[in-house]
């Protein structure tokens, strides 16, 4: 038998929490706590670890974004619903600045509230898992220095084994940054399994095409690691749940260059860093970073690049989360050739996406 999901519920009117309390019971295999004051759920959550917040709103004179903001300084990767008499836009606009993960208005659907919990403990778990993948990565990083240390010693002492050693090197790098790179896929619970998608969807496109194994292989990796330059992009843009600002943009532009200077020094790497900084490149010109176009752009990018469209169409955004059906997705990869896509490579793309 699984464990039962630990669920707070923070309701003022205790009639009202009794209720609330006894329908989320009924939903599923959760153990829910209920608490009605700042000073007690702050004492809670300081001594226990649960899967997922609901808040009542109101809750006294306490704004729920405040109690959101109260609760996120002691666990950062608490997931917070709101239930809500009303859907005022300022008040949801604060509650999600604030770091709540959605909000239901009165009355409250039973099954959308159930498939809310749901979601909003598997995000928690993934969150818990990306710290730990986190706190891994970190000490792989320190074991790595020291490691660097004792190969800098061995090449002085044996030259000989400087081949060996040298593989050695660039095998621990490469795994380093393929769990960066999975890392950055684990921040948002929805591009779980991106890059492994893109890859997979690229490979098919590239073996139709019937590409050197060396060049499929370059493109693959780099398919890895194309959104490794997201490590470099704030949370609160990342998993923005609406449209980003010009400036917000601006950020995620950066990416594809963060990610090819991360991957620069990595000289065994040299062809994937060039397809990481290309990979949004359209083939119009107005792509970016460097409004590449045509025959310019590398034709492994222009690869990546409907593969990663593609992929991101037919997976749950924070921003959108119903998928695209496969028929849309592929229409919108039609709609956009000749702009944003290769037109030969669209019709690559259309003889294979069924094997997808």
């Amino acid at each position: 038998m699984g464990r039962r999901w630990r669920i707070f519920l923070i309701c003022e009117d205790k009639d009202l929490a009794a209720v609330i309390q006894e329908k989320i019971s009924k939903l599923g295999d959760y153990e829910v706590t209920l608490g009605s004051n700042l000073a007690l759920v702050c004492a809670e959550f300081k001594q226990q670890a649960y899967d997922l917040v609901v808040i009542k709103h109101p809750v006294g004179e306490m704004a729920p974004a405040f109690l959101i903001t109260e609760i996120k300084n002691i666990d950062l990767d608490a997931v917070i619903i709101v239930l809500l008499d009303s859907g005022d836009e300022a008040e949801v606009s604060s509650l999600v600045e604030a770091g709540g993960y959605d909000f239901l208005v009165s009355p409250v659907n039973t099954d959308k509230l159930k498939f809310m919990i749901d979601k909003g403990i598997k995000l928690h778990q993934l969150l818990a898992t990306n710290r730990e993948v986190s706190a891994r990565l970190k000490q792989s990083n320190l074991s790595l220095e020291k490691q660097n240390m004792l190969l800098v010693k061995r090449i002085e002492d044996a030259t000989v084994n400087l081949s060996r050693l040298y593989e050695d090197l660039r095998s621990t790098y490469l795994r380093t940054i393929r769990v960066l790179a999975q890392a950055i896929d684990a921040r948002d619970h929805y591009t779980h399994s991106h890059s492994e998608n893109v890859a997979r969807y690229a490979v098919e496109i590239a073996n139709y095409m019937k590409l050197p194994a060396k060049e499929v292989e370059t493109m693959r990796q780099a398919c890895e690691l194309h959104d490794l330059g997201k490590i470099g992009i704030a949370d609160n843009v990342l998993l923005k749940t609406c449209g980003l600002t010009e400036d917000e943009w601006e950020e995620v532009r950066k990416h594809p260059v963060i990610g090819a200077q991360i991957l620069e020094p990595l000289t065994f790497l040299g062809g994937v860093v060039d397809l990481v900084r290309q990979h949004h490149e359209h083939y119009d010109g107005s792509g970016y970073p460097e409004g590449r176009k045509g025959s310019d752009i590398l034709l492994g990018a222009r690869i990546i690049h409907i593969a990663d469209a593609y992929e991101a169409m037919r997976s749950a955004r924070s921003y959108r989360k119903k998928p695209f059906f496969k028929e849309e997705a592929i229409l919108e990869i039609k709609r956009n050739s000749g702009t944003q896509f290769d037109p030969k490579l669209v019709d690559v793309f259309l003889k294979v996406v069924n094997d997808f």
